[in-house]
C-alpha cells in the first residue's frame, strides 16, 4: 500500500472515529446526568462534598449539573451542535478532572459522584481518585477530538447546514459517504 492510499485510508476513517467519540462521551454524559436528574439533592451533596464552592454557587451547580449533562450528551448523540457540544463536554469532563484532583490533594475522602451518589465515604471505602481522574480525562481528549473533526456521520449538523465549510471541503476531495467521488453529501 502507498502512502497515498494510506493517508487515504487515515482520511476516511476520521468521521468514524469521531462518530464513535460522539456515542462514548455522550453516552457517559447522558448515563451520569441521568442517573442523578431523579435525585437533585444527591448530586448537590456531591458538589458540596469537594469543598471547592461556595455554598451558594454548589448548590445551584449541584441541581444544574445532571440537566447540562443530559443536554450535552443529547447533543453529542444526535450530532446537533456538534462542535459547541463537545467544547462543553470537554470543558465538563476537565473541570472534573480538576475536581478529583483537588479533593485527593486536599485529603478529602468522597465519591466523586460522577455517577450518582456522591458524598463522604462511609467506613471501610476508599475514594478512587486515579481510576476518576484517568477516566475522565480520556473523556477530555475525546472531546478534543470531537472538537478538531467534527461532525462525524449520522450527525443532524449535516442536513441541517451546520457542519461548516472544513466538512464540505472534505467531502468534496473524498465524495460523500456513499462513495461517489467528488459529489457533496448531505
Amino acid at each position: 500500500m502507498n502512502a497515498s492510499v494510506a493517508s487515504q485510508s487515515a482520511r476516511s476513517a476520521i468521521p468514524w472515529v469521531t462518530t464513535v467519540a460522539r456515542l462514548v462521551l455522550g453516552g457517559v454524559l447522558i448515563a451520569a446526568g441521568g442517573l442523578k436528574i431523579g435525585n437533585p439533592a444527591d448530586s448537590v451533596v456531591a458538589v458540596r462534598a469537594y469543598e471547592l464552592l461556595p455554598e451558594q454557587v454548589a448548590t445551584a451547580a449541584g441541581y444544574g449539573l445532571p440537566i447540562v449533562e443530559v443536554v450535552v450528551g443529547v447533543l453529542l448523540i444526535v450530532g446537533l451542535m456538534t462542535r459547541v457540544a463537545a467544547v462543553i463536554a470537554a470543558l465538563l469532563m476537565f473541570a472534573f478532572v480538576f475536581g478529583i484532583a483537588w479533593a485527593w490533594a486536599h485529603g478529602l475522602r468522597i465519591d466523586c459522584g460522577c455517577f450518582g451518589g456522591g458524598g463522604q465515604l462511609g467506613a471501610g471505602q476508599e475514594p478512587t481518585y486515579l481510576l476518576d481522574i484517568v477516566r475522565d480525562f480520556g473523556l477530555v481528549l475525546l472531546g478534543a477530538w470531537i472538537v478538531r473533526f467534527p461532525p462525524g456521520r449520522f450527525a443532524l449538523d449535516r442536513p441541517l447546514g451546520l457542519a461548516g465549510a472544513e466538512h464540505l471541503l472534505d467531502e468534496e476531495e473524498n465524495g460523500d459517504e456513499q462513495g461517489r467521488p467528488g459529489e457533496v453529501g448531505a
